[in-house]
């Protein structure tokens, strides 16, 4: 008798390929429990349907025989069927099993390990030095460097690659010097793949080609202590997040040689309930999150200051759109205007007004930093934005990405 397909995993990236002589759908695990990554062919994509934990892998045979009138399909069928299952792509005994092995590698470790050395930049220091420099060259000379009698608050930064927003890494970090290197940075990165209203939080130091970065484990363990229901500890988002990350790579380059240290925490989706209370138990726990951050914000104001890994608007085909998008033409322009909206109620200071903006449970811009921000908002009072940079990037031939390094200041 056959037996149901299992379920492909749901939180899988699935895209389509960018390969030009590779056609069909680029499949990878964003949280790495698998190290594997496929194209599979456009009428083998169109049978992934079939992998719901319903269907049986006879009907997929029968799909294929009918889309390509060959009766020789089992052989199709079954490679698909165990590249999925090896690759760690469906919900099966082979996932599960890579999946506790690298939940509890994580959890065993003693630093977190660089994720994404050698792929989103480079793995050895001298180069990437080099790299990061030449950013800084491309990006253009220094902006007017900031009121000294205005004391810097915040920053944020992309957590776009590298590559793509290089100008706004530029903008944000070059607001640092040397009298920021024994601070203490509160990074507030989105987690894309984190549950809802929760908080993820490392003890873990942060190692990259420039050396390792200390936690600030007595803030960690405080807010551990003080805010419990919201935050998940030893989150294993930390071990393939990127938005932190790449926030360590560039601190490390703006203030080299510097003793600071970090309090990493990762951001996931808030929801609509914190505005409409339906769900007032979860509101509870993320307003004491909120409370507890504030606390130690005030408490520790001199030696604290913020960074927030954030993205804006996800438009295109990569995302689900139904067209293609290219940076500041068509609708983009639209997508820019909207944008600076949003961007104002951040500037002023208004979590709520930006907050009713977003409506993140229906959000059409898909802006992915808006739990940072809101976290940063409702968390640190008295701050005022600037943008310094906005930007939007094809991150592929028919997709955008838009982006913006932000300094807060003191507000007078």
């Amino acid at each position: 008798m056959a037996q149901p397909l299992a379920a492909l995993r749901p939180e899988l990236d699935i895209m389509p390929s960018p390969v030009p002589d590779q056609p069909g759908l680029l499949i990878r695990d964003p949280f790495q429990y698998s190290d594997a990554t496929i194209i599979v062919p456009p009428l083998l994509a169109r049978g992934l349907i079939f992998f719901d934990g319903e269907h049986t892998d006879l009907d997929l045979q029968e799909f294929l025989t009918r889309a390509t009138g060959d009766l020789r399909v089992t052989e199709a069928a079954r490679n698909l069927i165990d590249t999925m299952s090896e690759c760690g792509f469906l919900v099966s005994p082979e996932f599960h099993e890579m999946r506790d092995r690298k939940q509890r590698t994580f959890a065993e470790a003693g630093v977190r390990q660089p994720a994404h050395a050698g792929a989103a930049y480079p793995a050895e220091a001298d180069a990437l030095r080099q790299k990061l420099s030449d950013y800084g060259a491309e990006a253009g000379s220094n902006p007017a460097a900031p009121d000294s009698l205005v004391a810097l608050v915040a920053l944020a930064a992309p957590h776009v690659s590298p590559e793509g927003g290089f100008r706004s890494y530029a903008a944000a970090y070059r607001r640092l010097g040397p009298q920021y290197a024994d601070k203490t940075f509160v990074i507030l990165g989105t987690s894309h793949y984190g549950q809802p209203e929760k908080f993820g939080l490392t003890r873990k130091p942060f190692v990259t080609p420039l050396g390792t970065i200390q936690t600030d484990n007595t803030l960690v363990d405080w807010l551990a202590a003080e805010a419990p229901e919201s935050i998940k500890m030893e989150d294993y988002c930390h071990a393939s997040e990127h938005s932190i990350e790449f926030q360590c790579v560039f601190l490390q380059q703006a203030l080299a040689g510097g003793d600071f240290k970090i309090v990493p925490i990762l951001c996931g989706p808030l929801t609509e309930s914190l505005l409409t209370g339906k769900a007032p138990e979860a509101n509870d726990s993320v307003r004491r999150f909120f409370e507890a951050l504030g606390e130690l914000g005030e408490k520790h104001r001199k030696r604290l200051i913020w960074i927030l890994g954030i993205d804006l608007a996800h438009i295109g085909r990569r995302y689900g759109d139904p067209f293609p998008a290219l940076a500041e033409q068509g609708s983009m322009q639209q997508v820019r205007s909207r944008d600076e909206a949003r961007l104002k109620h951040v500037c002023k200071g208004d979590a709520e007004g930006f907050f009713e903006l977003v409506h993140p449970n229906q959000d059409e811009l898909r802006w992915c930093g808006y739990s940072p921000l809101y976290t940063f908002l409702q968390s640190v009072q008295g701050v005022r934005g600037k943008v310094l940079n906005y930007e939007q990037w094809n991150i592929d031939q028919q997709s955008v990405v838009s982006f913006a390094g932000i300094e807060f200041t003191e507000a007078e």
